[in-house]
Parts: C-alpha cells; sequence; structure tokens
C-alpha cells in the first residue's frame, strides 16, 4: 500500500475537535486511509505531542497500527536546510529550520503525498510534492 504523510496540523484539528477544520481534515484522513496508509515522523509526532500529558496517551491518539512511523531521512535534513537558506535569503525572520521544512522535505525525498491544510509553505519550497489540501479536494 502506498503511503501519505499527514501533517500535525490535520491530526490536531482531528484530536481537538476544531470548529473550523474538523470536518475537513477528518473527512479529508479518511479518503486518503481508504487507499493509502497515514504515516508520521517524529517532527510530526513531537508537534501533535504538546496536546498530551504521557505519552501512552499521544501512542493511543496515533496507534502505530493505524499511522506508521517513519524515519526523518538524513537527505531531508540536508534539504531542509537548503530550502531554509532560500527562506533566509527571501527575508524570512525565524533563525532555525521551521518543522514544515523538515516536514515537506521528507515528503520530497521520499516522494509522499502530503496531507495538509497549509499549503502554501509547502507550494512555495517543495513544488514537486503532491499536496492533499483544501484547494485540492
Amino acid at each position: 500500500m502506498s503511503q501519505v504523510l499527514v501533517d500535525a496540523n490535520v491530526l490536531l484539528d482531528i484530536l481537538t475537535n476544531d470548529p473550523v477544520w474538523f470536518d475537513w481534515s477528518s473527512l479529508a484522513l479518511e479518503n486518503c486511509a481508504a487507499s493509502l496508509q497515514p504515516c508520521v515522523n517524529p517532527l510530526i509526532y513531537a508537534e501533535v505531542s504538546v496536546g498530551f500529558e504521557r505519552i501512552e496517551e499521544l501512542d493511543a491518539a496515533l496507534p502505530p497500527g493505524n499511522f506508521t512511523r517513519l524515519p526523518l531521512p538524513w537527505e531531508a535534513g540536508f534539504l531542509a536546510g537548503k530550502v531554509f537558506l532560500r527562506y533566509r535569503h527571501a527575508g524570512g525572520a525565524r533563525h532555525s529550520p521551521l518543522p514544515d521544512f523538515y516536514i515537506g522535505a521528507h515528503a520530497a525525498i521520499a516522494r509522499l503525498p502530503l496531507l495538509t491544510r497549509d499549503a502554501a509553505r509547502y507550494r512555495a519550497y517543495f513544488p514537486t510534492v503532491r499536496l492533499i489540501c483544501p484547494q485540492t479536494v
């Protein structure tokens, strides 16, 4: 089965029952899971973890049987650094690479589609990544 990387914003929408995005995110994840294996990486896991007190609670919310846990490829770290330099040269204010750069680089290097609702940065810096987002559904 092919895989899809699921961005933290989609997972948080579902886990927090977000009043604006819950419906879209839950339906999009359900539709993806019908034909693709949902995946997370350590950065996505970390972003989602802020809503939980204990790791066991997070693991129950993102069961490994439902969400494949992928390691972050070394090549994605390199690409994230290069994209971060482009961001800084374009006037970006952050002083260290953003999690989205690692997530986008992971999707690009592994040739995974990315389920997200925040497509602008991914489109700007990772144009080869197939995005599943509100504008494409």
